[in-house]
C-alpha cells in the first residue's frame, strides 16, 4: 500500500469516528436531557445534520463525476475500476436502503406506540388510583380525629398521657392540642428536628371551627424531600367544650401522621411518569423528526463509507488487475520489456509475479526465435545463393504436385519463364505437359518398387529428350528425383546435350580414325592400277574405244582423290596433333590468311577491322591459321549467291573495369542467310553441314582447335535493329541478316614476357 493510500485510510477513519461520535452524542442527549430539548434546539440539529449529508453528498457526487469523465475519456482501467466500485456500492447501498427502510417504519410505528390511547389511560388511572388512595387516607384520618377529639373531651384522664395513647392507637408521628389561634397547647411527639413548633395554618383552622375536621396533604411539592419522610397528612378537630368555663376558648385535636414511603414512591413514580409521557407527547412530531433525519444522516454516512470503500477496495482490487492488463496490452503490441511486479504476497500479487515472469520468458522466446529465424533466413539466402549459382535446374513440388521452388539454372536450361507457374502444375507451363507426366510416372514407379532397398529405389535417375520447340534441336536432360518430408518432392536435372555431342564428337573420330585407316590402304594401288591400264591399253585402243578408256581413268583417278581428300579430313579430325602455343600477333596472321583471298578483297566481298595494339596471345600459328581460312572461307561460302554479300573480319579487346587486357576476340561476320535454328545448337558436331558438298568436318576441326587453345568460339544469327521507340519482337527475331562466328582468346601473353614484342606470325 502506497502512502498516499496509508493517509487516504487514515483520514477516512477519523473522519467516520467523528462523525459516530457527534451522532451518538445527539443521541445520547437525545434521551438524557431535560425536557423540552429537541423543541428548543431541533432548527440547530435539522440544519447540522443537512450541512453533513451536503458534504458527504458533495463528496460522493465529486468522486462519480470523476470516474464517469475518466470513464468517457477512455482511460485505461477506469471502465473495470467503475465496475468494481458500482458492485462494491451496489453490496453496501442496497442492504443499506433495506434497513434504512425498515427502520423509518419502525421508528414511526415505534414513537406511535409510545403514544398509545392505552397507555396514556393506564398512566392517567394510576395516578388517579394513588390520588384516589392518598384521598382515602385523609378522610380516614380525618374521621379517627375527630373520634379522638370527643373521646379526649369525654375523658377524665390527664390529657398528655391520653394523647400519647391516642398518638399510638392512630401510628399518628404528632398529636396536639391546638388553641384557637393555632399555638401549641399540649404535643405528643413531634419533630425533634424542628426547633419550631409545626402549627397549623389558618386556612385549616377557619375549616375547623365549622365542626368539620380539616385534612391536608404536605410535603408533595419537593420528591427528594417527600422521600425523605417530609410527606404527611395533617388533620385538625374541633374539641367538644363540656367544661362551662369561661376563658378556655376553642381548642382543636392536631393530628400529622407520615404517608408510607412505598406508597409514596409508587405515586411519585406514576405523577413522573404521567409527566413525562405528556410532555414527549408534547414534543413527539419533533423526536420523530430528528431519529428520522439522524438515519437519514446514518444511511448517508453509510452510503458514502461504502462508496469510499467501494473505490478503495477497487483501487487496491483493480490495480494488480490493471498492471496485467496494461501487460496484455503491451504484449499483444510486442513490447515484451520487465513488467513491475506488486509487492503483496497474495494471490494477486503472485499472478503478477508469475506475469512477469512469463512476460520474461516469451522475451527469451522470442529473441530465440529471432535468432533462429536469422539462421534460418541466412541458411535460406544461402541456400538460394547455391541454387541461383547451380548450372543445373532445381525444381520443388509440393504434396499437390504444384511447383514450390525453381531456381534460375531451371530457368536457363528449358528457356522458358518458370517462376511465372509457382503455385501451378508443371503441365500448365508450354510444352512440358509430357515432361511433368513423365516425371509423375517415375516418381509412383519409385514409390511403388520392392521396398528391400529402401532409399536407394526412392532415389532415381534418368534421361529425357524435350522437343520444347520444332525449329530446334532435342534437349536432353539427365533427371535426378527424390521425395522430400511431407509429400513434397524434388527434381534436379542437368543440360547434357553438350556431353552427348562430346560423345558423338568422339565416337565420330574413332569412326573417321578407322574409316582413315581401311580407305586409304587400297586408294593409291586403285589409282596406280587405273594408270597402268591407260599406259598399257592407250596405245592399242583407237576411236572411241581409246576415248572411253581415258575417261575412264580420269574418273578413277578424281575420284580416288576425292577420296584421299576426303580421308585426310577424317585423319585431320581424328588425329588433331597438340597446339605448341608460342606468343603470336593474331593481327598480322589474319593478314597472312586474307593475303590468299585478294581477289574477294579486290571486289569489296572481305574486308578486314583490326583493331590496332593488340596484346600478344599464345597459339599455333598453324591451326589458327587454318581456323581463320575455314571459317573465311565458310563466309564467303554463305554470301556467295548474293550480289551484295559480303564478309568482315574484326578483331577487338575486351578490358577489365580497371582497364587491364582480358580477351582479344575475333569476329567472322557475314550478311548471308545465317544459321537454321537446327544447325546452331549441333554446328560444332561431326557431319552436321548445310552445304550440298560439304562433309560437315569444318567447323568440328575448329571446334577442337579453339579447345586445344583455351578459347570460347560462339555462334548466332544477326537481326536487324528496331526503329527507335518501337520495341523488340518475334517479327524481328525472325529475320536474319547475317551470321557471326566470335572466337574469344584469354590466354594472353604478358607484356614483360620474351617474344612478347616480336610474336610470331
Amino acid at each position: 500500500m502506497t502512502k498516499a493510500a496509508r493517509w487516504g485510510w487514515v483520514i477516512t477513519g477519523v473522519t467516520l469516528t467523528g462523525v459516530a461520535g457527534v451522532l451518538a452524542f445527539l443521541l445520547s442527549i437525545g434521551t438524557t436531557s431535560e425536557r423540552g430539548f429537541f423543541e428548543r434546539h431541533y432548527h440547530w440539529l435539522y440544519w447540522v445534520n443537512v450541512a453533513v449529508a451536503t458534504v458527504l453528498t458533495l463528496v460522493i457526487l465529486t468522486a462519480a463525476v470523476r470516474l464517469v469523465v475518466r470513464v468517457r475519456r477512455g482511460r485505461f482501467g477506469s471502465r473495470l475500476l467503475f465496475k468494481l466500485a458500482a458492485i462494491f456500492a451496489l453490496v453496501g447501498i442496497v442492504p443499506g436502503v433495506l434497513i434504512y427502510a425498515v427502520s423509518y417504519q419502525f421508528v414511526n410505528r415505534s414513537i406511535e406506540t409510545w403514544f398509545d390511547v392505552k397507555l396514556a389511560s393506564a398512566l392517567e388511572a394510576g395516578l388517579n388510583l394513588g390520588r384516589g388512595t392518598l384521598d382515602a387516607m385523609v378522610s380516614d384520618l380525618g374521621s379517627k380525629t375527630r373520634d379522638a377529639a370527643d373521646q379526649l373531651a369525654d375523658s377524665s384522664t390527664p390529657q398528655l398521657l391520653l394523647l400519647e395513647r391516642l398518638r399510638d392507637k392512630l401510628g399518628a408521628r404528632t398529636v396536639a392540642i391546638v388553641g384557637g389561634k393555632g399555638q401549641i397547647l399540649l404535643e405528643s411527639g413531634g419533630d425533634t428536628r424542628q426547633l419550631t413548633p409545626d402549627r397549623p395554618s389558618d386556612s385549616m383552622l377557619s375549616r375547623a371551627r365549622g365542626g368539620q375536621p380539616a385534612s391536608q396533604l404536605e410535603g408533595l411539592e419537593d420528591e427528594a424531600t417527600a422521600l425523605q419522610g417530609g410527606a404527611q397528612i395533617r388533620t385538625l378537630a374541633l374539641l367538644p367544650n363540656t367544661e362551662l368555663r369561661l376563658g378556655l376558648g376553642e381548642r382543636y385535636l392536631m393530628v400529622i401522621q407520615r404517608i408510607p414511603s412505598s406508597m409514596l414512591t409508587n405515586a411519585l413514580a406514576v405523577q413522573t411518569a404521567n409527566s413525562e409521557y405528556q410532555q414527549r407527547s408534547l414534543e413527539r412530531v419533533g423526536l420523530r423528526r430528528m431519529y428520522l433525519n439522524t438515519l437519514t444522516l446514518v444511511l448517508i454516512l453509510a452510503t458514502f463509507a461504502a462508496l469510499l470503500l467501494a473505490v478503495t477496495l477497487g483501487n487496491q482490487l483493480a490495480r494488480p488487475l490493471l498492471m496485467l492488463a496494461d501487460g496484455v496490452r503491451h504484449v499483444a503490441q510486442g513490447d515484451l520489456s520487465v513488467r513491475p511486479v506488486l509487492g503483496s504476497r497474495d494471490e494477486l500479487g503472485g499472478l503478477t509475479r508469475s506475469f512477469a515472469d512469463m512476460t520474461g520468458q516469451l522475451a527469451d522466446a522470442r529473441a530465440q526465435v529471432t535468432r533462429t529465424v536469422a539462421e534460418l533466413d541466412a541458411a535460406r539466402t544461402h541456400l538460394q545463393t547455391i541454387l541461383d549459382n547451380l548450372t543445373a535446374g532445381v525444381l520443388v513440388f509440393d504434396a499437390q504436385g504444384r511447383l514450390e521452388t525453381v531456381n534460375p539454372g531451371a530457368t536457363r536450361i528449358l528457356r522458358l519463364p518458370l517462376s511465372a507457374y509457382v503455385d501451378r502444375p508443371l503441365g500448365d507451363v508450354p510444352g512440358l505437359a509430357e515432361f511433368a507426366a513423365k516425371l509423375d510416372q517415375r516418381f509412383e514407379q519409385s514409390l511403388s518398387a520392392d521396398g528391400e532397398r529402401g532409399m536407394e529405389r526412392e532415389l532415381w535417375q534418368e534421361s529425357f529428350e524435350l522437343q520444347l520447340d520444332p525449329k530446334q534441336d532435342l534437349l536432353t536432360l539427365l533427371v535426378r528425383g527424390a521425395p522430400l518430408p511431407q509429400g513434397a518432392r524434388l527434381v534436379v536435372f542437368d543440360d547434357i546435350s553438350e556431353v552427348v555431342s562430346a560423345q558423338r564428337s568422339a565416337a565420330w573420330s574413332e569412326v573417321a580414325r578407322r574409316l582413315a585407316h581401311e580407305i586409304k590402304n587400297p586408294l593409291t594401288p586403285i589409282q596406280l592400277s587405273a594408270e597402268r591400264l591407260q599406259h598399257k591399253l592407250e596405245a592399242k585402243l583407237e576411236g572411241t574405244d581409246q576415248a572411253m578408256l581415258v575417261r575412264s581413268v580420269a574418273t578413277i583417278v578424281n575420284q580416288v582423290q576425292a577420296m584421299k581428300q576426303l580421308v585426310n579430313e577424317f585423319r585431320d579430325y581424328a588425329r588433331l596433333p597438340s597446339a605448341q602455343l608460342t606468343p603470336l600477333d593474331l593481327n598480322a596472321l589474319v593478314h597472312e590468311v586474307l593475303s590468299l583471298y585478294a581477289e574477294p578483297q579486290d571486289r569489296g566481298r572481305l574486308t578486314a577491322d583490326l583493331a590496332p595494339r593488340l596484346p600478344a596471345i599464345k597459339g599455333d600459328a598453324s591451326q589458327l591459321r587454318q581456323v581463320i581460312h575455314n571459317l573465311v572461307q565458310n563466309a564467303l561460302d554463305a554470301v556467295q549467291d548474293r550480289p551484295d554479300g559480303h564478309v568482315t573480319v574484326r578483331s577487338s579487346l575486351a578490358v577489365t573495369e580497371a582497364g587491364m587486357p582480358r580477351a582479344v576476340r575475333l569476329h567472322i561476320i557475314d550478311n548471308g542467310p545465317g544459321f537454321a535454328d537446327k544447325v546452331l545448337k549441333r554446328a560444332f558436331e561431326p557431319y552436321v553441314t548445310t552445304k550440298a558438298k560439304g562433309t560437315g568436318l569444318g567447323l568440328a576441326v575448329v571446334k577442337k582447335i579453339a579447345d586445344e587453345h583455351g578459347a570460347r568460339i560462339s555462334l548466332r544469327n544477326l537481326h536487324p535493329a528496331p526503329d527507335a521507340g518501337s520495341p523488340v519482337d518475334d517479327e524481328h527475331d525472325a529475320l536474319v541478316i547475317g551470321a557471326q562466328v566470335s572466337l574469344s582468346f584469354s590466354n594472353l601473353t604478358p607484356a614483360t614476357e620474351p617474344g612478347a614484342q616480336g610474336a610470331k606470325t
